[in-house]
C-alpha cells in the first residue's frame, strides 16, 4: 500500500474562500469533542446511503449535522489512524505499507506529535476508549505515553468481541484488553465489546466535570471488523437477510447504531451536548466478503477504488452554523487534526509539517458554490465582489443580506415594506447578478438573464486571482498574550536578527551601566578623601 492518495489543500476544495475564520455559534469556551472512528463500516451501510441496514440513531445525528459526502480515509487501519493521530499522510510517517502487524517492533514514529497531545497543551482533559493499532512494541509507544490521560481498549486491529483474545499465527494467541499499560483482566466480564467500550466511554463522561475542563474522547470501535458475532437479539431484526455474512454483519451495525444512541443520550444527560462536537467516521470502506457493502462504489477495504477510501462521515453539534446540510467538498481524514486543535483553541507550529488543513469553516458553515455553477471559469464557492461600469457580480457566500434601516428609526413605527421584508435566496444559490446604477439597493438579481455579462465578469475574477500571493493567516501564536508584554499589545516575535540585535543592546546597556557604577564609585572616593 505504497500508494497516497492525495486531496487538495482547503483553498481549492472545501474551504473555498479568499480569507478564513474559524466561527461557530455560541461559542463561549472551548467545546467537547467526541470523535467516533468506527471499523470497515462500508460505504453504503448506513441508512441514509439507503440501506437494508437500520441506523436511525446513527441517521439522525447525520441528518441534523453535516453530512460529508467527500469524505476520504485510508484503504486500511493503521494508515487511516496514523493520518488521524498526526495530520500527515502515512508516506509522511513511514505506514505506507500495509498495517501494523502484532509481531512487529513497530509502532506511530514518537517523533509525531499527537491529536490529544496538542489537545492537552490547550487545557483538555483526554481519554481513549477502543482499537489503538498503532503499534505497542515498547512503552513508548501506548496510548497514555502518546497523549491519552486514559486507555481501555485493544492495542491490536482485530479479536474475540467476547473473550478478547486475539491470534497472530500458529501457537501465537494472547489476551488483548487493557486498562492504561496494564491487561484488564478484571475489567473483563465476557461482554460484547461494543456495549463494554459505550459503558466504558459513558462511565468517563459520568466522572468528569464538563463546566471545569473540556474533554476529548476518542472512541474507536471494533465493530464492525471481523470476526462477524453479534448478540442474538440483533439478528432477529434481520431474518430476511439470506446471506448468513450479511445478517450477522447488519446485525452488529444495528449494535452500533444503539450504542451512539446511548452516548448521545448520555452526552445530554451530563450536561456535555450544547458544547460538543461530535465527529462521526470509517476508518476506511466495506468488506464485502466479511458482509460490508460500497455500493455503488467500486472496490472494497484495502483498496484504492472509492469504494476503499471513500467513508461515512459527518459531523454533529449544536454549535454547526449551517445544520441539516451536505458538505460535498473534499474532506480528508489528515484535515481532523488542525481542524479539532484549532477548534480547541490550540496551537498549530510550522514545524508539525502537517499535510491536512482546518476545515471546520466549511463544514460549518456549508459553503455553496462549484465550478460548474460558474460556468467552468470560476469557483463559485470562492466569495468575491467585482464592479465593472454599472454591473456588480457576487460569488461565494455574501453574508448578512437583509436591509438594515437606521437606528435612529427604532422607536417609530416603521412601514411593513422595510421592516418585515426579508430576501431568501435558494439554497445552493453562489452566483448574483446587480445592475447597480438602475437597482443600487441590489434588489433584482439578472445573472440568469444576462449569462454573457456573468461569464464575461468570471473571466475578469479569474484573470485578477491569477495576481494573488499565498494567504498570509498563520496560527495563533502564545506569545502574543499581553501578561508576557507588561500587561500590554505590542510586537513579541523575534527571528534570530532581533535577537542577535537584542543581545547586543543589553550587552552594551550592561557595559554602560557597569561604566556608571565604577565612575559613581570613583566619585563618591573622592568625595570621601575631601
Amino acid at each position: 500500500m505504497g500508494w497516497e492518495y492525495k486531496h487538495f489543500p482547503s483553498s481549492y476544495s472545501c474551504s473555498s474562500t479568499w480569507s478564513v475564520h474559524v466561527s461557530w455559534e455560541n461559542r463561549g469556551s472551548q467545546p467537547h469533542i467526541v470523535f467516533i472512528l468506527v471499523d470497515d463500516q462500508g460505504f453504503r451501510d448506513v441508512g441514509y446511503h439507503g440501506s437494508e441496514i437500520k441506523t436511525p440513531a446513527i441517521d439522525r445525528l447525520a441528518a441534523q449535522g453535516v453530512k460529508l459526502e467527500n469524505y476520504y480515509v485510508q484503504p486500511l487501519c493503521s494508515p487511516s489512524r496514523s493520518q488521524l493521530m498526526t495530520g500527515r499522510y502515512q508516506i509522511h510517517t513511514g505506514l505506507q505499507h500495509s498495517i501494523i502487524r502484532a509481531t512487529q517492533p513497530n509502532c506511530l514514529p514518537l517523533e509525531n506529535v499527537t491529536l490529544p497531545q496538542k489537545l492537552k497543551q490547550a487545557g483538555y482533559s483526554t481519554h481513549m476508549v477502543g482499537k489503538w493499532h498503532l503499534g505497542f512494541y515498547k512503552r513508548g509507544c501506548l496510548p497514555t505515553q502518546r497523549g491519552f490521560d486514559t486507555f481501555f481498549g485493544s492495542l491490536l486491529g482485530s479479536g474475540d468481541y467476547y473473550s478478547h483474545y486475539k491470534c497472530g499465527g500458529t501457537g501465537m494467541c494472547g489476551y488483548d484488553l487493557y486498562e492504561g499499560e496494564q491487561a484488564a483482566w478484571d475489567q473483563d466480564r465476557g461482554m460484547y465489546s461494543t456495549v463494554m467500550l459505550t459503558r466504558k466511554a459513558i462511565s468517563i463522561l459520568a466522572n468528569h466535570d464538563p463546566q471545569q475542563q473540556p474533554l476529548f474522547l476518542y472512541l474507536a470501535y471494533q465493530a464492525v471488523h471481523s470476526p462477524l458475532q453479534v448478540p442474538a437479539r440483533y439478528l432477529e431484526r434481520y431474518k430476511g437477510i439470506p446471506n448468513l455474512s450479511r445478517r450477522k454483519y447488519a446485525a452488529m451495525v444495528s449494535c452500533l447504531d444503539e450504542a451512539v444512541h446511548n452516548l448521545t443520550m448520555a452526552l445530554k444527560r451530563y450536561g456535555y451536548y450544547d458544547n460538543t462536537v461530535i465527529v462521526y467516521s470509517s476508518d476506511n470502506g466495506g468488506q464485502p466478503f466479511a458482509g460490508g457493502s460500497n455500493w455503488p462504489l467500486r472496490g472494497s477495504k484495502a483498496t484504492y477504488w472509492e469504494g476503499g477510501i471513500r467513508a461515512v462521515g459527518f459531523v454533529h453539534s449544536p454549535l454547526l452554523v449551517n445544520k441539516g446540510t451536505k458538505c460535498r467538498s473534499l474532506v480528508h481524514i489528515t484535515d481532523w487534526f488542525p481542524t479539532l486543535v484549532t477548534l480547541g483553541e490550540g496551537t498549530l507550529e510550522e514545524d508539525l509539517n502537517l499535510d491536512g488543513y482546518d476545515v471546520w469553516e466549511a463544514i460549518s458553515e456549508a459553503k455553496n458554490g462549484s465550478w460548474k455553477a460558474g460556468y467552468g471559469l470560476w469557483n463559485t464557492a470562492v466569495q468575491a465582489a467585482l464592479r465593472v461600469g454599472h454591473w456588480k457580480l457576487l460569488t461565494g457566500v455574501p453574508g448578512y443580506s437583509d436591509w438594515v434601516p437606521p437606528q435612529t428609526f427604532s422607536t417609530q413605527r416603521l412601514t411593513n415594506r422595510y421592516h418585515n421584508e426579508r430576501i431568501r435566496w435558494d439554497r445552493g444559490k453562489s452566483l448574483w447578478l446587480f445592475n447597480i446604477i438602475a437597482d443600487p439597493y441590489e434588489r433584482v438579481d439578472l445573472s440568469q438573464r444576462y449569462p454573457h455579462i456573468v461569464k464575461k465578469m468570471l473571466l475578469r475574477l479569474a484573470h485578477y486571482n491569477k495576481t494573488a500571493v499565498p494567504v498570509r493567516y498563520p496560527a495563533k501564536d502564545l506569545r502574543s498574550n499581553p501578561q508576557f508584554n507588561g500587561g500590554v499589545w505590542g510586537p513579541w516575535y523575534k527571528d534570530e536578527k532581533d535577537r542577535q540585535d537584542e543581545k547586543h543592546i543589553n550587552n552594551h546597556l550592561t557595559e554602560l551601566s557597569s561604566k556608571k557604577r565604577w565612575k559613581n564609585k570613583l566619585k563618591n572616593r573622592k568625595l570621601k578623601r575631601s
